[in-house]
């Protein structure tokens, strides 16, 4: 009996169907159908853009940046100690490249989009925002 058949063996037919049904094991699913109102800003400042932040598809959208032709982009996130990380990185054909950092803790999203022209990091803006719904 070779090792695939003796592991087989082991596994339950309610095990193989629960295993069989469980969604993708990806880092979008954790955040996808969520959204989050907020306000884009400088470093520093007390008010900004008006943002709503939607995760969907495993694709990341910010409303503010729209106006700048930056488009949706995909997104990775992580979890550690209740705490849900995610990176995501959007694209404008007329400015350039953002990262976004961000954290969400329960309802509450906060970040920092970096902003690349030329492939050179060229400013940084904050984003605070709160889960719609």
């Amino acid at each position: 009996m070779g090792i695939t058949s003796f592991l087989r063996g082991l596994l339950t037919p309610a095990m193989i169907q629960a295993t069989a049904k469980a969604p993708a094991a990806t880092g979008a699913a954790s955040l996808d159908g969520k959204s989050f109102k907020g306000v884009v800003l400088e470093p520093g400042k007390t008010s900004g853009d008006a943002d709503t932040l939607v995760f969907k598809n495993g694709r990341f959208h910010s409303s503010a940046c729209e106006q700048y032709g930056y488009r949706d982009g995909p997104y990775t996130v992580s979890s550690a100690g209740g705490v849900l990380s995610f990176t995501a990185q959007t694209e404008s054909p007329k400015y350039g490249r953002l990262d976004w950092n961000c954290v969400v803790r329960g309802r509450k999203l906060d970040g920092t989009l970096t902003m690349y022209s030329d492939g050179r990091p060229s400013g940084e803006k904050w984003v605070v925002a709160g889960e719609q719904g």
